[in-house]
């Protein structure tokens, strides 16, 4: 019997191995911060039923258009395609995604895509109807179709945040390099952000742009250290010119990349340097994206083809005010740290309150960890250099939005995750200066709070928004009080009710809870409305929604089933008083108007609507 020799790895191998391991013991820290943003993404991606991500249909629909070979869009307000706005936005992140899930059916796009025809978009309402579309259990696992296709271009979404993530804590290393705690907590600060995990775990061309930008400030940061060779400056146009292939907000990068220029330029003493580099970063950025600009300005007479966009999306008009823009500053702060759905799904509050607080003083605190950095010893010019980046481009970024959001509606937090990396370094910075002593004790609790958030965002915030309704069991079905036993056509039956208040003032929400039964199948989707009448049947106030709160139609109801359905109706502030108001609830065809007959539980017939219950609006004080 012979022995065979045993296999083992060879000498490059083995050197491979040695410095992969090395690598890891060096940025340990890195890595546990990787892995749960990747779980937190993916949690993300499937709590969060498909298409309910803010404009997260409209983007599919150009990634699903790509994907099948279509051509990229000819935008014009006459003639809008599924993917309106979006189809004017630069198509690299589209054509990526259409190749990750081009190969899949998506025959049955029509069946998922049932939008909610009442839905409360950008607002919060204390009685939900906030979902865009109607989900059914064609959504659950295993995915198949255009729900398979979605969740595919939500993984590639987690790869490119997660990408970010790295990108975020190699910048800190770059500027700050021997300080490895300040870069893990950076790291986490950006990992750990609900909102950026919602963004990552989406359908949406915000998850490239924040990659591609992360990592070219990453590279010019550490471009500051040694002047890049003719080929570096070309890549690093490459890189730029990818990053404004994937959205035009990345374009502000180039003002980073003529900094970096000036710089070495002035540390050579040689101005002709900056004129090559610039020709280099162009060329570099021509060379990718350039055909896309140039469409543009044929097409629409504009580069970026934003007037496209505009005319689809909406002009605001007229321009806002000051005032205006920063009454709008509320729903900025909140859509940075977790405003989720189509805007119209909170947080708690005090988690605003808490984390615009520690963003806050971290961003305060932060020239506080500079001069303390740099304490009895000049900030030399390289330093200098790459504070400067890592400080402009969330300037660059603010402004540009500021400017966007005189065109149209874009006073959205999130659109500041292209400097997201450089944000979280920056309020790392000054929560590492004001902890007690030299540890990284505020980075290190602000990191475990932004973890416990999201983590429980999903659970807690996310998935009960758009939960359907319980069934009541048979127990508390029999005792239901008042018992009201009205019929709608032969298939809706109102078992009871109950009004929260019997006096409101102008202004004021009244909550109506409504216990529905189902007697047959139905296979259309009625809507239901909710009326307050007074004394001359004139409508003073009135709220319609699919029932369950927007989540359940009536074609997905089960005979026999009963589930209680809370509507709130908000009394004008300019409604009439004093006066006795009545309600009457009814059932019609969306788009038709035509109402289900309605017989009271005598066997009356009462037309298309049922009265009940009083509520009195006392005089005005």
């Amino acid at each position: 019997m012979t022995s065979q020799p045993l296999d083992l790895p060879r000498p490059a191998t083995r050197r491979a191995l040695g410095a992969s391991r090395a690598l890891l013991v060096r940025h340990a820290g890195l890595v546990p911060v990787v892995i749960l943003f990747a779980i937190l993404g993916l949690t993300y991606s499937v709590t969060t039923p498909i298409l309910e991500a803010s404009d997260e249909a409209f983007h599919y629909a150009l990634v699903e258009h790509l994907g099948r070979g279509g051509a990229l869009p000819v935008q014009h307000p006459d003639t809008v395609g599924p993917w309106r706005q979006e189809g004017s936005q630069p198509p690299l992140y589209y054509l990526l995604s259409g190749l990750v899930s081009g190969r899949v059916d998506t025959s049955d796009w029509a069946e998922i895509h049932r939008l909610n025809p009442h839905a409360d978009l950008g607002v919060v309402n204390p009685d939900r109807n906030l979902n865009i579309v109607v989900h059914t259990p064609r959504e659950r696992w295993p995915w198949r179709g255009t729900v398979l296709a979605v969740h595919l271009v939500r993984v590639l979404s987690v790869l490119m945040g997660a990408a970010t993530v790295v990108a975020g804590y190699g910048l800190a290393r770059a500027v700050f390099p021997e300080d490895r705690a300040l870069a893990v907590g950076a790291a986490a600060l950006t990992a750990f952000n609900a909102q950026y995990l919602f963004i990552s775990g989406s359908v949406n061309n915000d998850a490239l742009v924040i990659m591609l930008s992360a990592l070219a400030l990453w590279a010019m940061a550490r471009a500051v250290a040694r002047p890049p060779t003719a080929a570096g400056w070309a890549g690093l146009g490459v890189l730029l010119g990818l990053a404004g292939l994937a959205k035009a907000s990345a374009l502000g990068m180039f003002a980073l990349a003529a900094i970096l220029a000036a710089y070495h330029a002035r540390r050579e003493r040689s101005w002709g340097r900056l004129l090559g580099a610039g020709a280099l970063v162009g060329l570099g950025a021509l060379a990718v994206s350039g055909w896309w600009f140039w469409r543009n300005w044929r097409l629409y007479g504009d580069p970026l083809g934003l007037n496209a966009f505009v005319a689809i999306a909406g002009a605001r008009h007229p321009v806002p005010t000051l005032a205006q823009l920063l009454a709008e500053w509320p729903g900025f702060v909140q859509s940075y740290w977790g405003l989720f759905g189509a805007l119209n799904v909170p947080s708690p509050t005090w988690v605003y309150v808490a984390l615009s607080a520690l963003g806050l003083a971290g961003l305060a605190g932060a020239p506080l960890y500079t001069w303390r950095r740099y304490r009895g010893a000049p900030l030399d010019a390289a330093a200098a250099c790459r504070l400067l980046l890592v400080a402009a481009w969330p300037a660059v970024v603010f402004v540009s939005l500021v400017r966007w959001s005189l065109l149209t509606m874009g006073s959205q937090g999130r659109l500041m995750f292209s400097a997201l990396t450089a944000l979280s370094l920056l309020m790392a910075m000054g929560l590492r200066a004001l902890s007690p002593g030299r540890r990284a004790l505020l980075p290190a609790l602000a990191g475990a709070l932004m973890l416990g958030i999201a983590a429980l965002v999903p659970f807690r915030v996310i998935r009960p928004a758009y939960a359907a309704p319980v069934p009541l069991t048979a127990a508390e079905e029999a005792g239901l009080s008042p018992r009201v036993d009205v019929t709608y056509g032969d298939a809706i039956r109102l078992l009871s009710y109950r009004i929260d208040r019997q006096e409101a003032a102008p202004g004021d929400d009244v909550a109506v809870t409504l216990v529905w039964k189902c007697l047959r199948p139905l296979e259309e989707d009625y809507s239901v409305f909710l009326h307050l009448l007074d004394e001359n049947d004139v409508i003073v106030a009135q709220r319609d929604m699919y029932p369950g709160q927007g989540t359940y139609p009536t074609s997905l109801w089960a005979p026999g089933e009963t589930f209680a359905d809370t509507m709130v109706v908000s009394l004008p502030p300019t409604v009439r008083t004093p006066a006795a108001v009545r309600f009457a609830v009814g059932f019609y065809r969306y788009g038709e108007g035509s109402r289900l007959p309605v017989t009271a539980g005598t066997g009356q017939a009462t037309g298309d609507l049922w009265r009940f219950g009083r509520l009195t609006l006392p005089r005005r004080r």
